[in-house]
Protein backbone atom coordinates (compact mmCIF):
# COMPACT_ATOMS: atom_id res chain seq x y z
CA UNK A 1 0.00 0.00 0.00
CA UNK A 2 1.20 3.15 -1.08
CA UNK A 3 1.96 6.17 1.80
CA UNK A 4 -0.82 7.97 0.83
CA UNK A 5 -3.40 5.71 0.90
CA UNK A 6 -2.13 4.85 4.14
CA UNK A 7 -2.38 8.48 5.50
CA UNK A 8 -5.95 8.88 3.98
CA UNK A 9 -6.64 5.59 6.34
CA UNK A 10 -5.25 6.83 9.55
CA UNK A 11 -6.89 10.51 8.28
CA UNK A 12 -9.97 8.60 8.73
CA UNK A 13 -9.62 6.79 11.48
CA UNK A 14 -9.07 10.16 13.43
CA UNK A 15 -12.46 11.34 11.75
CA UNK A 16 -11.68 13.44 8.62
CA UNK A 17 -14.71 13.75 6.38
CA UNK A 18 -12.52 14.84 3.40
CA UNK A 19 -10.19 11.06 3.82
CA UNK A 20 -13.74 9.20 4.22
CA UNK A 21 -15.08 10.84 0.90
CA UNK A 22 -11.46 10.40 -0.87
CA UNK A 23 -11.69 6.62 0.08
CA UNK A 24 -14.69 6.29 -0.65
CA UNK A 25 -14.14 7.47 -4.16
CA UNK A 26 -10.80 5.03 -4.91
CA UNK A 27 -13.36 1.95 -3.73
CA UNK A 28 -16.57 3.04 -5.73
CA UNK A 29 -14.19 3.24 -9.04
CA UNK A 30 -11.98 0.89 -8.21
CA UNK A 31 -9.47 3.12 -8.29
CA UNK A 32 -5.42 1.71 -7.64
CA UNK A 33 -5.35 0.39 -4.67
CA UNK A 34 -8.57 -0.08 -3.70
CA UNK A 35 -8.55 -3.39 -2.64
CA UNK A 36 -5.60 -2.74 -0.23
CA UNK A 37 -7.45 0.19 1.28
CA UNK A 38 -10.60 -3.09 1.91
CA UNK A 39 -8.32 -5.20 3.54
CA UNK A 40 -6.46 -2.24 5.66
CA UNK A 41 -10.42 -1.26 7.59
CA UNK A 42 -11.68 -4.43 7.53
CA UNK A 43 -10.58 -5.01 11.21
CA UNK A 44 -12.49 -2.41 12.24
CA UNK A 45 -15.62 -3.13 10.54
CA UNK A 46 -18.71 -5.12 11.94
CA UNK A 47 -20.08 -2.41 14.57
CA UNK A 48 -22.97 -0.40 12.63
CA UNK A 49 -26.15 -1.26 11.92
CA UNK A 50 -27.37 -1.20 8.79
CA UNK A 51 -30.97 -0.26 7.15
CA UNK A 52 -31.84 -0.74 3.83
CA UNK A 53 -34.69 1.40 2.16
CA UNK A 54 -36.61 0.12 -0.84
CA UNK A 55 -39.89 0.01 -2.49
CA UNK A 56 -41.43 1.30 -5.46
CA UNK A 57 -40.62 5.27 -7.11
CA UNK A 58 -42.92 7.82 -5.76
CA UNK A 59 -43.47 6.20 -2.19
CA UNK A 60 -41.71 9.36 -0.18
CA UNK A 61 -38.70 6.84 0.29
CA UNK A 62 -36.29 9.92 0.29
CA UNK A 63 -38.39 12.01 2.67
CA UNK A 64 -38.76 9.03 5.20
CA UNK A 65 -34.65 8.49 4.74
CA UNK A 66 -34.42 12.70 6.48
CA UNK A 67 -36.97 11.82 8.61
CA UNK A 68 -35.62 9.31 10.19
CA UNK A 69 -31.79 10.20 9.88
CA UNK A 70 -33.25 13.30 11.34
CA UNK A 71 -34.58 11.26 14.79
CA UNK A 72 -31.00 9.19 15.05
CA UNK A 73 -29.11 11.80 15.21
CA UNK A 74 -32.15 13.07 17.94
CA UNK A 75 -30.89 10.00 20.10
CA UNK A 76 -26.82 10.78 19.65
CA UNK A 77 -26.41 8.60 16.52
CA UNK A 78 -23.62 9.00 13.82
CA UNK A 79 -25.55 8.44 10.71
CA UNK A 80 -24.24 7.33 7.11
CA UNK A 81 -26.53 7.76 4.11
CA UNK A 82 -26.01 5.52 0.89
CA UNK A 83 -28.59 6.89 -1.55
CA UNK A 84 -28.53 4.57 -4.77
CA UNK A 85 -29.50 5.91 -7.99
CA UNK A 86 -29.98 4.66 -11.75
CA UNK A 87 -27.35 5.05 -14.17
CA UNK A 88 -28.07 6.60 -17.70
CA UNK A 89 -27.98 3.43 -20.42
CA UNK A 90 -25.85 5.75 -22.50
CA UNK A 91 -23.51 7.47 -20.23
CA UNK A 92 -23.26 5.44 -17.39
CA UNK A 93 -23.83 8.62 -15.40
CA UNK A 94 -26.35 8.81 -12.05
CA UNK A 95 -29.36 10.62 -12.59
CA UNK A 96 -29.03 12.39 -8.99
CA UNK A 97 -31.38 15.25 -8.87
CA UNK A 98 -33.33 13.73 -6.10
CA UNK A 99 -31.01 13.84 -3.69
CA UNK A 100 -30.93 17.59 -3.55
CA UNK A 101 -33.41 17.98 -0.47
CA UNK A 102 -30.91 15.57 1.01
CA UNK A 103 -28.59 19.17 1.42
CA UNK A 104 -30.78 19.96 4.62
CA UNK A 105 -29.89 17.13 7.00
CA UNK A 106 -26.42 16.92 5.28
CA UNK A 107 -25.60 19.98 7.63
CA UNK A 108 -26.39 18.08 10.70
CA UNK A 109 -23.75 17.21 12.97
CA UNK A 110 -22.77 13.24 12.50
CA UNK A 111 -24.28 12.53 9.28
CA UNK A 112 -22.53 11.61 5.98
CA UNK A 113 -24.73 11.05 2.49
CA UNK A 114 -23.06 9.40 -0.26
CA UNK A 115 -25.05 9.33 -3.86
CA UNK A 116 -23.61 6.23 -5.88
CA UNK A 117 -24.66 5.14 -9.31
CA UNK A 118 -26.20 1.45 -9.59
CA UNK A 119 -23.57 1.45 -13.19
CA UNK A 120 -25.67 -1.70 -14.56
CA UNK A 121 -25.87 -3.94 -11.41
CA UNK A 122 -29.50 -5.27 -11.29
CA UNK A 123 -31.21 -5.74 -7.44
CA UNK A 124 -31.12 -1.90 -6.98
CA UNK A 125 -27.37 -1.80 -5.50
CA UNK A 126 -24.31 -0.17 -7.25
CA UNK A 127 -21.73 -3.14 -6.89
CA UNK A 128 -19.12 -1.28 -4.82
CA UNK A 129 -22.25 -0.18 -2.15
CA UNK A 130 -21.66 -3.18 -0.04
CA UNK A 131 -17.77 -2.30 0.32
CA UNK A 132 -18.54 1.18 0.80
CA UNK A 133 -20.51 0.18 3.93
CA UNK A 134 -17.88 -0.81 5.45
CA UNK A 135 -15.71 2.23 5.06
CA UNK A 136 -18.29 4.02 6.77
CA UNK A 137 -18.34 1.12 9.56
CA UNK A 138 -14.68 1.39 10.04
CA UNK A 139 -15.47 5.36 10.06
CA UNK A 140 -17.26 4.79 12.95
CA UNK A 141 -20.98 5.38 11.85
CA UNK A 142 -23.72 3.73 14.20
CA UNK A 143 -26.05 3.58 11.31
CA UNK A 144 -25.95 3.48 8.41
CA UNK A 145 -28.82 4.16 5.60
CA UNK A 146 -28.96 2.19 2.12
CA UNK A 147 -31.65 4.11 0.27
CA UNK A 148 -31.93 1.80 -3.41
CA UNK A 149 -33.32 2.98 -6.62
CA UNK A 150 -37.02 1.76 -6.58
CA UNK A 151 -38.18 0.38 -9.21
CA UNK A 152 -39.92 -1.99 -7.02
CA UNK A 153 -39.12 -5.58 -8.06
CA UNK A 154 -35.40 -6.05 -8.19
CA UNK A 155 -34.47 -4.94 -5.04
CA UNK A 156 -33.47 -8.32 -3.29
CA UNK A 157 -29.52 -7.59 -3.46
CA UNK A 158 -30.38 -5.72 -0.39
CA UNK A 159 -30.69 -8.23 1.19
CA UNK A 160 -27.37 -9.22 1.09
CA UNK A 161 -26.00 -5.82 2.51
CA UNK A 162 -28.30 -4.55 5.14
CA UNK A 163 -29.15 -6.26 8.59
CA UNK A 164 -32.78 -5.38 8.04
CA UNK A 165 -35.18 -4.13 5.32
CA UNK A 166 -38.12 -1.78 5.25
CA UNK A 167 -40.08 -1.70 2.47
CA UNK A 168 -42.36 1.07 1.67
CA UNK A 169 -45.53 1.86 -0.50
CA UNK A 170 -48.31 3.86 -0.47
CA UNK A 171 -52.35 3.75 -0.98
CA UNK A 172 -53.73 4.99 -4.10
CA UNK A 173 -51.62 3.31 -6.36
CA UNK A 174 -54.33 0.18 -7.89
CA UNK A 175 -53.63 -2.59 -6.91
CA UNK A 176 -51.16 -2.61 -3.48
CA UNK A 177 -50.58 -6.18 -3.57
CA UNK A 178 -49.19 -6.16 -7.38
CA UNK A 179 -47.28 -3.54 -6.68
CA UNK A 180 -45.12 -5.26 -3.84
CA UNK A 181 -45.41 -8.61 -4.43
CA UNK A 182 -43.66 -8.87 -7.58
CA UNK A 183 -40.06 -8.86 -6.77
CA UNK A 184 -39.87 -7.62 -3.28
CA UNK A 185 -42.98 -8.72 -0.54
CA UNK A 186 -40.35 -11.15 0.70
CA UNK A 187 -37.53 -9.71 1.62
CA UNK A 188 -39.19 -7.02 3.76
CA UNK A 189 -38.43 -6.98 7.85
CA UNK A 190 -40.84 -3.96 8.17
CA UNK A 191 -43.38 -2.75 5.56
CA UNK A 192 -44.19 1.13 6.01
CA UNK A 193 -47.24 2.29 4.30
CA UNK A 194 -46.38 6.43 3.90
CA UNK A 195 -48.78 9.03 2.90
CA UNK A 196 -50.82 7.43 5.27
CA UNK A 197 -53.53 10.67 4.89
CA UNK A 198 -54.18 9.75 1.73
CA UNK A 199 -57.37 7.79 1.08
CA UNK A 200 -57.22 4.38 1.25
CA UNK A 201 -53.94 3.57 3.77
CA UNK A 202 -55.90 1.31 5.75
CA UNK A 203 -56.92 -0.76 2.91
CA UNK A 204 -53.01 -0.67 1.78
CA UNK A 205 -52.30 -2.13 5.19
CA UNK A 206 -55.31 -4.71 5.17
CA UNK A 207 -53.63 -5.98 1.88
CA UNK A 208 -50.49 -6.38 2.85
CA UNK A 209 -51.80 -8.30 6.10
CA UNK A 210 -53.57 -10.37 3.99
CA UNK A 211 -50.63 -11.20 1.87
CA UNK A 212 -48.17 -12.20 4.54
CA UNK A 213 -50.63 -14.06 6.78
CA UNK A 214 -50.83 -16.13 3.24
CA UNK A 215 -47.06 -16.24 2.80
CA UNK A 216 -45.56 -16.74 5.80
CA UNK A 217 -45.59 -19.94 7.79
CA UNK A 218 -47.25 -20.08 10.96
CA UNK A 219 -45.36 -19.42 14.13
CA UNK A 220 -42.95 -17.33 12.39
CA UNK A 221 -42.32 -13.62 13.92
CA UNK A 222 -44.94 -10.86 12.33
CA UNK A 223 -43.75 -8.56 9.82
CA UNK A 224 -44.53 -5.05 11.53
CA UNK A 225 -46.39 -2.93 8.91
CA UNK A 226 -46.46 1.20 10.18
CA UNK A 227 -48.05 3.98 8.82
CA UNK A 228 -46.48 7.43 8.62
CA UNK A 229 -46.86 10.63 6.99
CA UNK A 230 -43.39 11.52 6.71
CA UNK A 231 -43.79 15.47 5.91
CA UNK A 232 -45.35 15.62 9.20
CA UNK A 233 -43.62 13.43 11.42
CA UNK A 234 -46.47 11.32 11.41
CA UNK A 235 -46.08 7.33 12.90
CA UNK A 236 -41.89 8.00 12.91
CA UNK A 237 -41.71 7.35 16.34
CA UNK A 238 -43.51 3.99 15.72
CA UNK A 239 -41.39 3.29 12.98
CA UNK A 240 -37.99 4.12 14.91
CA UNK A 241 -39.33 1.80 17.74
CA UNK A 242 -39.58 -1.36 15.12
CA UNK A 243 -36.42 -0.42 13.72
CA UNK A 244 -34.62 -0.63 16.74
CA UNK A 245 -36.20 -4.21 17.46
CA UNK A 246 -35.69 -5.29 14.14
CA UNK A 247 -31.56 -4.39 14.26
CA UNK A 248 -30.78 -5.31 17.21
CA UNK A 249 -32.76 -8.84 17.18
CA UNK A 250 -32.18 -10.18 13.72
CA UNK A 251 -29.54 -7.98 12.10
CA UNK A 252 -27.14 -9.81 15.11
CA UNK A 253 -28.32 -13.66 13.99
CA UNK A 254 -25.36 -15.90 13.88
CA UNK A 255 -26.85 -18.14 11.65
CA UNK A 256 -28.28 -14.92 9.23
CA UNK A 257 -25.01 -13.73 9.64
CA UNK A 258 -22.86 -16.76 8.53
CA UNK A 259 -25.06 -17.11 5.47
CA UNK A 260 -24.33 -13.38 4.64
CA UNK A 261 -20.61 -13.80 5.09
CA UNK A 262 -20.97 -17.21 2.94
CA UNK A 263 -23.06 -15.24 0.12
CA UNK A 264 -20.28 -12.75 0.27
CA UNK A 265 -17.00 -14.73 -0.32
CA UNK A 266 -19.06 -16.59 -3.09
CA UNK A 267 -19.82 -13.16 -4.83
CA UNK A 268 -16.13 -12.05 -4.55
CA UNK A 269 -14.54 -15.40 -5.80
CA UNK A 270 -17.12 -15.19 -8.66
CA UNK A 271 -16.07 -11.91 -9.42
CA UNK A 272 -12.22 -12.46 -9.14
CA UNK A 273 -12.85 -15.50 -11.63
CA UNK A 274 -14.60 -13.73 -14.07
CA UNK A 275 -11.62 -10.81 -14.04
CA UNK A 276 -9.17 -12.99 -14.57
CA UNK A 277 -10.91 -14.58 -17.66
CA UNK A 278 -11.78 -11.12 -19.01
CA UNK A 279 -8.31 -10.45 -18.81
CA UNK A 280 -6.68 -14.15 -20.70
CA UNK A 281 -9.74 -13.29 -23.17
CA UNK A 282 -8.76 -10.05 -24.08
CA UNK A 283 -5.31 -11.50 -24.85
CA UNK A 284 -6.51 -14.05 -26.72
CA UNK A 285 -7.02 -13.48 -30.85
CA UNK A 286 -9.41 -16.22 -30.14
CA UNK A 287 -12.32 -14.39 -28.88
CA UNK A 288 -12.41 -11.99 -31.65
CA UNK A 289 -12.54 -15.60 -34.12
CA UNK A 290 -15.06 -16.45 -31.95
CA UNK A 291 -17.62 -13.29 -32.36
CA UNK A 292 -16.87 -13.56 -36.19
CA UNK A 293 -18.42 -17.39 -36.00
CA UNK A 294 -21.23 -16.47 -33.94
CA UNK A 295 -22.33 -13.53 -36.24
CA UNK A 296 -22.11 -16.18 -39.39
CA UNK A 297 -23.88 -18.80 -37.45
CA UNK A 298 -21.47 -21.00 -38.25
CA UNK A 299 -21.17 -22.33 -34.34
CA UNK A 300 -23.59 -21.23 -31.22
CA UNK A 301 -22.02 -19.03 -28.47
CA UNK A 302 -23.17 -21.88 -25.95
CA UNK A 303 -20.20 -24.89 -27.34
CA UNK A 304 -18.17 -22.07 -27.49
CA UNK A 305 -18.53 -20.90 -24.07
CA UNK A 306 -18.30 -24.36 -22.83
CA UNK A 307 -14.48 -24.26 -24.60
CA UNK A 308 -13.30 -21.40 -23.41
CA UNK A 309 -14.41 -22.22 -19.72
CA UNK A 310 -12.93 -25.59 -19.81
CA UNK A 311 -9.32 -24.63 -20.38
CA UNK A 312 -9.42 -22.89 -17.20
CA UNK A 313 -11.37 -25.55 -15.05
CA UNK A 314 -9.12 -28.60 -16.58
Amino acid sequence: MTRKLEDLINEMEEGSVRALARLITIVENREKGWLQVMKAIFPNTGKAHVLGITGPPGTGKSTLTDTLTCEFVGKGLSVGIIAVDPSSPFSGGSLLGDRVRMKEISTLKGVFIRSMATRGAMGGLSLAARDVVKVLDAFGKDIILIETVGVGQDEVEIVKTADAVMVVCVPGMGDNIQTIKAGIMEIADIFVVNKADFEGSDRAVLDIRLMLDMSTEKGSLKIPIVKTVATKGEGIPELVTNIFELLESQGRAPAWQEERVREELLSLVDKEIARHVHVKLGRNSKLDTAVKQVLARERDPYSIVQEMVASFVH
